[in-house]
């Protein structure tokens, strides 16, 4: 889809470092944006930069997301990167906070599709794109809930795809793997063993513009390792799993849920 000045943009999430990098990227070739966050102070510094419209909106509250839907109507391109950590055993969930996780990381984006979708193929153009991430590719330690999300959106994506194959709608998914500067990731200051990859949030909106000036099916913005692990994972999930436990990534997810339970 080409991207032209007056383009207009929903990106969902805007409250963190990757929606906020997506709003610059999209603002810098003119769009016209409208931000979406739980909270509006943090959306208040990139909208006054962007002059984006911002919707505040708690996408774990159903009511909120039908507001959503109600006054964004007729995008043209539509960004998922609304989402919940979900990191830590199941065991330490309660089956309220599951269901806060499934609203936001897949019901939400699930119902976002259909909406979106129905107007963008009435009018035979737009983009939906789904911010996924490695693990919706590679199940780890520490992440069943998250992992569950992030798969399940990777089928839908993939599925919507072909389902609107041929309407002028494309649909996408982007996996982010660690990111550095900001971000879920980054905002635990957990780290990484010597020689881990990570990327930036710039990188992760190049990925997001090229996704929809393309209509790629999927776009990882993961170091090489990473990226490895998800083509292997399918393949031998044993084997990734204990080159996962032999390089320390229990003890990386555990520090990472221990930073992120207050999110739950």
């Amino acid at each position: 889809m080409e991207l032209t000045r007056g383009t207009k943009v929903l990106i969902t999430g805007a409250n963190g470092g990757l929606g906020q990098a997506m709003a610059r990227a999209f603002h810098a070739l003119g769009a016209s944006l409208v931000l979406s966050g739980r909270r509006a102070d943090a959306l208040a510094q990139v909208a006054e930069e962007t002059g984006a419209r911002v919707v505040v909106a708690d996408l774990g509250r159903r009511e909120d997301l039908d507001r959503l839907h109600q006054t964004t109507e007729d995008m043209d391109v539509v960004v998922f990167n609304a989402a919940l950590p979900g990191s830590g055993a199941l065991l330490e969930y309660t089956p309220e906070q599951i269901d806060k996780v499934l609203e936001v990381n897949l019901r939400g984006p699930v119902q976002g599709g259909r909406h979106y979708a129905e107007r963008m193929v009435a009018r035979g153009r737009g983009s939906l794109v789904f911010i996924s991430s490695i693990s919706g590719k590679v199940a780890t330690q520490g992440q069943s809930l998250y992992n569950a999300t992030k798969f399940g959106l990777r089928g839908f994506a993939l599925a919507l795809r072909e389902d609107l194959r041929g309407t002028g709608v494309g649909v996408s998914t982007v996996f982010p793997g660690f990111i550095r500067d900001a971000g879920m990731f980054a905002d635990t200051g957990v780290k990484l063993p010597a020689g881990a990859g990570t990327r930036t949030p710039e990188d992760v909106a190049r990925a997001v513009l090229r996704a929809v000036r393309d209509d790629v099916a999927e776009v990882d913005v993961a170091a090489f390792e990473q990226v490895l692990g998800g083509y292997l994972f399918p393949l031998a999930p044993g084997l990734v799993n204990a080159i996962q436990r032999a390089s320390g990534g229990g003890a990386i997810a555990q520090r990472m849920a221990d930073a992120q339970r207050a999110k739950r």
